[in-house]
């Protein structure tokens, strides 16, 4: 096939036709060049269907302008496309990470075209996904039409993200600086939650983690293990100081032993300069990275993840705000499981215990009407707030309600206890 090279990103996308399902890339490799060439592409089409994932910087596509000719379709939301999701101007799907690449290599749901973001390619005529391979890498293999943004600044990294330049239809080349997330600074609640986690963590331990404070909270109190391991659908940069302090070393991993096996990575450029040519990480497809059967392979696998809230039974919502779409399903129950299957693992909650400066206890009686359980209460094992670690395995409704309390905010825990009698029966 004769590779089409575009003047304009404007020009690339002009091959998208009505009535077409788009992938686009994901995460910090959003194509956000091409995507705002969409935005005003889109006018001139109708019935367009955005497929996506969390995308960055693309509010563009979010404009009243393009109801009607194009909508989007998320497995996961993101600042641009929460407000449409309240509206009703775009639709959630539901759905495990890990499910999502078998969702399009069966042809369950259809692709026309996949927009995406690429390094240069190299003297072999290869490109590379860069930072972020999650479900692109199978949808580039099922679409009929790849359009490319080639960024030299996209780092060429190792794994699964590997696509010649000559399956791409139409490509630009332009220069554009990638998202950067620098690292929040940590305040004591998350300092005090990073602690009680790091309690749980032993030398040896396989971590996956996600990013923001909470996890950056986590790593920073790791520096005296030894020989960490990292099995993660995603990591920014608060791994990288215990990398460079010989803390994480993957030596001891059952599964790609001496590499960091992930699915995509956002960070500052420092994290970018990392990974770029870096063969000790590997970015693999999403489905082969969340897969409950490869996570527990490895031993004492220590699965940190987040919530919005946990009722006083273990049910945890991570993805809504009772029936607000704030983010996704994404990989949580993917390595919850993982992790309770691995011999040694623990499967970690973390979050504050409250919400709204103080205001709202995030341990409430029952979750929020119209809250989506995202991880069951037959599958929670650690739940962790700057309270304390609270282990509800094998605990019944009761001693679940009694270690929840616990760990609540004291301000909270009189209110709770009486909604526990009141509402569940449950004189503690």
């Amino acid at each position: 096939m004769t590779v089409r090279i575009c003047d304009s990103a404007l020009e690339a996308v002009s091959i998208i036709e009505d009535n077409e399902v788009i992938w686009t890339h994901s995460m910090a490799a959003t194509p956000r060049v091409l995507l705002d060439a969409l935005a005003k592409h889109a006018k001139t089409r109708q019935n367009l269907t955005l497929l996506q994932l969390h995308t960055e910087r693309s509010d563009s596509l979010a404009s009243p302008d393009l109801f009607g000719h194009l909508r989007h379709r998320c497995f996961f939301s993101s600042a641009s496309t929460r407000p449409l999701l309240a509206k009703g101007n775009a639709d959630y799907v539901p759905m495990f990470l890990s499910e999502l690449p078998l969702l399009f290599r069966s042809g369950e749901q259809p692709i026309d075209t996949a927009i995406i973001q690429v390094s240069p390619p190299d003297k072999h005529g290869v490109c590379t996904m860069g930072i972020s391979v999650e479900a692109t890498n199978a949808a580039c293999l099922v679409v009929k039409k790849i359009i490319a943004h080639i960024n030299p600044k996209m780092p060429k990294t190792h794994g699964d993200g590997f696509i010649p330049y000559d399956r791409f239809h139409s490509v630009y080349w332009q220069d554009d600086q990638l998202p950067l997330h620098p690292q929040i600074e940590l305040d004591d609640v998350t300092l005090a939650i990073g602690k009680n986690v790091a309690q749980l963590i032993n030398d040896g331990d396989c971590l996956q983690m996600g990013i923001g404070a909470i996890p950056d909270a986590v790593l920073s109190c790791l520096t005296d293990r030894k020989d960490l391991g990292v099995h993660t659908e995603m990591f920014s940069d608060g791994l990288l100081d215990l990398v460079d302090a010989g803390v994480i070393t993957n030596r001891l991993k059952r599964t790609h032993p001496g590499k960091i096996v992930t699915g995509f990575a956002v960070g500052t450029q420092r994290l970018y300069d990392f990974v770029d040519d870096n063969p000790q990480v590997v970015f693999l497809d999403i489905e082969y990275v969340n897969d409950t059967a490869i996570i527990k392979r490895n031993d004492n696998v220590a699965a940190i993840n987040s919530a919005l809230q946990v009722d006083l039974s273990g049910q945890v919502c991570a993805d809504s705000i009772g029936t607000t779409i704030y983010s996704g399903v994404g990989g949580q129950m993917d390595f919850i499981r993982g992790a309770s299957l691995s011999k040694g693992g623990k499967a970690i909650i973390a979050l504050p215990s409250t919400a709204k400066h103080g205001q709202l206890s995030r341990i409430v009686p029952t979750l929020d009407a119209g809250a989506g359980v995202v991880t069951t209460r037959a599958h929670v094992q650690y739940i962790v707030t700057e309270f304390g670690i609270a282990n509800l395995r094998n605990k019944s409704l009761k001693e679940r309600a009694k270690a929840l309390i616990e760990i609540s905010h004291p301000d909270f825990r009189i209110e709770l206890t009486e909604n526990c009698r009141k509402i569940w029966g449950i004189t503690l």
